[in-house]
């Protein structure tokens, strides 16, 4: 496999000129210089409504569907099953209200979490007197949603299950076509994962995962402020569409995006499909596993040899198993504390918090109100970073203790 090369991959974002280094990247990633350029040419010239006849709509038209096909073909899935809109939190709110279910029956919510992927499902619950059960790891060790503890709470009622592909907190990577086929296994239940923490590390395939619903938001994968959610379309039969009665409900679009895919955002999406390796994105996405295993390696290698650092999650540095998002607590300190005087003493961007995991963090973990360091990387961050980031926890953590 061809060696990722960093610094032609830095080159292509122009917020990284500069010395702040980003280590938030699981809030949101920094933009690609293209897709910047593109939403000032569409905006220079072909900002109009769309739908119009004269040249500079048509051009327009294109290009917003050419986004939209972007989009899809990034996933894995077919135009008419994918729609764009502000926020994955909104998309699957929508999502949520187009769906009867009779009382009695039964809806599996993971508490690890991000609220977007939880909010929607309890409310759901409730305005159809559906009965709430709540899915948490079998292991507090490696926090990892599996087969072994879904199956219990599977019944011939089941009607929905939600949970993470990857925990916004934990960075652990959940395998998520043996978790469809358990909830397959129940005739009509339906799986909904949250991507948004998956999506900017690895490759996407809803057909390959077997899903119901996914969804993401381009705004952590290199793009700007906008989300896409995916419907199997043999599901989109059972849904009530929210949209006007004249609008065509022949797509997910027409069901439920109710005209917030904004147009210059969405016509941008085809250069972060292209960056990321467009029609072959296979050995992209390997070099960049490849990478980010590297960063991992060194910081989780770091925080362990320490003995005062509770790392929440699986500890191994495998690429196959987590990605970069990696969570701590020192103790003897306050998280909130710890990032602040780094803030103090270096250029390097993370943050404390429960990250709108607050389920996870409060009831799983039992942590306070300043919850965890987070620190999140992405493939632009370089091994040089990790290694002064290093240098600047070990001036600001506690003398180093081997005792556990």
């Amino acid at each position: 496999m061809e060696a990722f090369n960093v610094a032609k991959a830095k080159s292509r974002f122009p917020a990284l000129n500069q010395d702040q280094v980003f280590l938030d990247n699981a809030g949101g990633s920094q933009v690609l210089g293209s897709v910047i350029d593109s939403i000032s040419k569409y905006l220079s010239h072909t900002n109009v409504q769309l739908g119009a006849s004269y040249a500079i709509g048509q051009v327009s038209n294109s290009r917003y569907s050419e986004g939209c096909k972007a989009a899809a073909r990034y996933m894995n899935a077919d135009p008419d099953e994918v729609v764009l809109g502000a926020s994955t939190t909104q998309l699957l709110r929508n999502i949520s209200l187009t769906m009867k279910f009779e009382p009695g029956d039964e809806i599996i919510v993971s508490k690890i979490d991000h609220e977007t992927n939880i909010k929607p499902w309890v409310d759901m619950a409730e305005r159809n007197g559906m009965t709430l059960k709540w899915w948490v790891p079998a292991s507090t060790e490696d926090m990892k949603l599996g087969v072994h503890s879904l199956t219990p709470l599977l019944s011939p009622r089941t009607k929905f299950v939600s949970c993470c592909h990857v925990s916004n907190i934990l960075g652990i990577i959940h395998d998520i076509p043996s978790i469809a086929k358990a909830v397959h296994s129940i005739p009509g239940a339906m799986l909904c994962v949250d991507g948004v923490s998956y999506a900017p590390h690895r490759q996407i395939d809803v057909k390959e995962l077997d899903v119901d619903f996914y969804g993401f938001s381009w705004y952590k994968v290199y793009g700007p402020h906008i989300a896409t959610l995916y419907a199997r379309r043999a599901i989109q039969e059972k849904l009530n569409p929210l949209s006007h009665f004249f609008i065509p409900k022949e797509t997910l679009e027409g069901k439920i995006g109710l005209a917030a895919a904004n147009y210059e955002l969405t016509q941008s999406i085809p250069e972060i499909v292209s960056y990321l390796g467009g029609s072959s994105p296979k050995p992209v996405f390997e070099a960049i596993a490849a990478h980010e295993g590297k960063l991992q390696a060194a910081l989780l290698e770091y925080l362990i040899s320490r003995g005062d650092i509770n790392i929440y999650g699986e500890k191994t540095t495998d690429p196959a198993i987590r990605v970069p998002t990696i969570s701590f607590t020192v103790r003897g300190m306050d998280s909130r504390e710890v990032v602040e005087q780094a803030d103090q003493k270096s250029h390097f961007g993370f943050r404390w918090g429960h990250f709108y995991s607050k389920r996870l963090c409060s009831e799983i973990l039992g942590l306070g109100d300043s919850g965890v360091v987070r620190i999140s990387m992405v493939h632009y961050n370089t091994e040089e970073e990790v290694k002064l980031l290093i240098e600047t926890l070990d001036s600001i953590l506690p003398p180093r203790s081997t005792s556990k």
